[in-house]
């Protein structure tokens, strides 16, 4: 895992007066499963719109090698999907059309085999495969949410709180597919309040806090670290 997919260098991100992300650096690896921990407010959010090119940023935020466009459409056309926080589904289509939404990016391809890959994935979209995404459970809308994303063939997956507001059984759904996922080759950047749940799965840990990277390493190291284990695992 040494060659580097995404590499961030110095990121400052403003929304009006307010100085949001403050010189932030961070690199993932292709194939990592990387994670972005950190309280509500801490920017993680801003962090995968700019990322996106969603939103503008100073610094420099490179993919592949080259400079990630700051068009979201051509950020996409690259194969950086952004499954953002709150699912954004088109609640009067079917799960089935929702899903097909995901793969715009291509002029051709095989939607049946596309499908059939998050369908054994996330087996309960088969089932509900006709109905209206409005009348999904919370989890199933997250569910159908990351298949959409990952339709569009992701060479880096952006995940914001995927587990939010998820019963256990659930966030336990979603942890054994996002495994999946990144050992079929996707690289996964995960923004994540639920500590323990990031500790648990990703390969490595960054801490924002205020805007800024406060600290980087293993779940192993961030497990040891006294204001880890005070502030986000219950003084543990």
């Amino acid at each position: 895992m040494d060659s580097k997919v995404l590499v961030i260098e110095d990121l400052n991100v403003y929304y009006a007066k307010a100085h949001v992300l403050k010189n932030v650096s961070l690199r993932v690896a292709q194939g990592e499963f990387v994670a972005i921990i950190g309280p509500n407010g801490a920017g993680k959010t801003t962090l995968f719109r700019t990322i996106s090119g969603l939103k503008d940023g100073e610094g420099r935020i490179n993919f592949n090698g080259a400079p990630l466009p700051r068009d979201p459409a051509k950020v996409v056309q690259l194969g950086v999907i952004h499954c953002p926080e709150g699912r954004h589904l088109f609640p009067e289509m079917s799960v089935k059309d929702n899903l097909l939404m995901g793969a715009f990016r291509f002029k051709s391809f095989d939607p049946e085999s596309e499908l059939e890959k998050v369908y054994q994935l996330f087996p309960i979209l088969r089932q509900r495969e006709r109905q209206m995404a409005r009348t999904l459970s919370g989890g199933e809308q997250q569910m159908l949410a990351i298949g959409r994303a990952l339709m569009g063939r992701p060479e880096l997956l952006l995940l914001d709180e995927p587990t939010l507001g998820l019963a256990p059984i659930v966030r336990k759904a979603i942890a054994e597919a996002l495994k999946q996922i990144n050992e079929s080759g996707v690289t996964i950047l995960l923004a994540e309040q639920n500590v323990p749940f990031a500790l648990a799965h990703a390969h490595r840990v960054y801490l924002l806090e205020t805007g800024m990277i406060v600290k980087e390493g293993t779940p192993e190291e961030f497990r040891a670290d006294a204001h880890v284990q005070q502030v986000y695992l219950g003084g543990v």
